[in-house]
């Protein structure tokens, strides 16, 4: 699992990098998914059709208020 201090200080992460095992963000797909339409996760930017990443900063910015 990567630790918060790990992550890059900016720009985007794939899903994969965020969730566990080998992300800090310790729910499965279907929760984060969930989470993401509730409003409970940050909202993600489509860089194509087929590619959907998270910026750094709110990646940071939910570890650190532990909104989990």
């Amino acid at each position: 699992m990567t630790h918060p201090a790990n992550l890059p200080a900016t720009g985007f992460l794939r899903l994969r990098s965020i969730l566990a095992p080998a992300g800090p963000i310790p729910v499965s797909k279907s929760t984060w998914w969930a989470g993401v339409r509730d409003g409970r996760f940050p909202k993600p930017t489509k860089l194509g059709s087929r590619i959907t990443v998270w910026r750094v900063e709110d990646i940071r910015a939910l570890i650190e208020t532990g909104a989990l």
